[in-house]
């Protein structure tokens, strides 16, 4: 008869509660939506070897959790942590006083350390930038980001420095009562000047690189991006994109989903050519324009909150990097030559 491992034998990986409004959903399912580090095949290893407990017993792929569940998920070695060091890595200071810090963050840093990226990260900045803190000393805590941007977008974060910041700081995400704005270029052109994008977003079981909108609502977290057309380049848009809510790759998934991929995000199908005239010249241009800007066009321009400590409110803004500035120009000079 074969042993049955028990918790006290076991080493916690994951403990992931269910919402409220969550419908019946296979565990499996829920857990591949849910674990952005973990892979598929870990949670099939886990599930066929009792790893995975829901109610102080371990269930099989097939159970449905149900709101009020807590999902354990186990592992029998001892999960080894990386060490991440400071890095002396330069960093576009926005603002900076003895409870907060707002930077601008360059496209292709990484935020977090994690799928290989353990070095050269933001949190490696920050790690030396606080060295003389001592609340992020040798032995001490890890800059806790309340919000995250993806590795190849640019603008604004805000971290921080002490207890009660990181704390006031992910209560206001929390509580949505931040505001942000992105420049978005876009694939194609829109009827209205104006609109809003709704539907929840969960990782695509297909591609557990991607997010996609789940319009039943049956998967993923709700979200909300409201979008505001700022200028028309015949074959592409330049939009202000608000968010309400903050779901990893938001405005890329939304903008995929209403056939309006962001100019440049290969893993969201806006690296080729959707929109245009089918000449050598224009085929040219885009070539050109996605030399010139390597990466999905989006920059967090703007961010609004109240300082964690004073309440004061406090708005910041940053123009979009070189790269993103010299796309643009690229596309208003294209169609002035029309």
């Amino acid at each position: 008869m074969s042993h049955r491992p028990s918790p006290e034998d076991l080493f916690l990986v994951r403990e992931v509660p269910v919402d409220p409004g969550q419908s019946p959903l296979r565990v499996d399912r829920f857990l591949v939506d849910r674990l952005e580090n973990v892979s598929r095949a870990f949670l099939r290893r886990a599930l066929d070897r009792g790893m995975v407990w829901v109610s102080g017993a371990p269930v099989k792929a097939s159970y449905r959790v149900k709101p009020g569940d807590v999902v354990h998920v186990y592992q029998e070695e001892e999960p080894r942590e990386v060490e991440v060091l400071p890095e002396d890595i330069p960093l576009d200071v926005v603002h900076e006083d003895e409870d907060l810090l707002v930077v601008n963050k360059p496209a292709g840093m990484v935020v977090h350390p994690g799928h290989g990226h353990f070095s050269g990260t933001l949190i490696n900045a920050l790690l030396f930038h606080f060295r003389d803190l001592p609340l992020f000393q040798e032995g001490g805590v890890r800059p806790g980001l309340a919000h995250r941007i993806d590795k190849d977008t640019s603008g604004l974060l805000a971290i921080g420095k002490t207890e009660r910041a990181m704390q006031s700081l992910g209560q206001q995400f929390l509580a949505k009562s931040t505001s942000r704005s992105y420049l978005a270029l876009v694939w194609g052109r829109f009827e209205a000047e104006e609109g809003t994008v709704e539907g929840h977003i969960g990782r695509d079981p297909r591609d557990r690189q991607r997010q996609r909108v789940f319009p039943d609502g049956e998967q993923g977290k709700p979200a909300v991006t409201h979008y505001r057309v700022l200028e028309s380049y015949q074959f592409a848009s330049l939009l202000e994109c608000r968010l309400e809510t903050g779901r990893m790759h938001q405005i890329r998934v939304h903008m995929q989903h209403i056939q309006h991929p962001l100019f440049g995000d290969a893993r969201y199908g806006g690296d080729r050519v959707l929109r245009g005239v089918d000449t050598p010249q224009y085929r040219d241009f885009i070539r050109r324009a996605m030399l010139a800007c390597p990466r999905q066009a989006l920059h967090a321009q703007s961010l609004g909150l109240k300082h964690p400590v004073s309440g004061e409110a406090l708005s910041f803004s940053v123009p979009p990097p070189a790269d993103m500035q010299e796309l643009l120009t690229m596309w208003r000079e294209y169609v002035q030559g029309l």
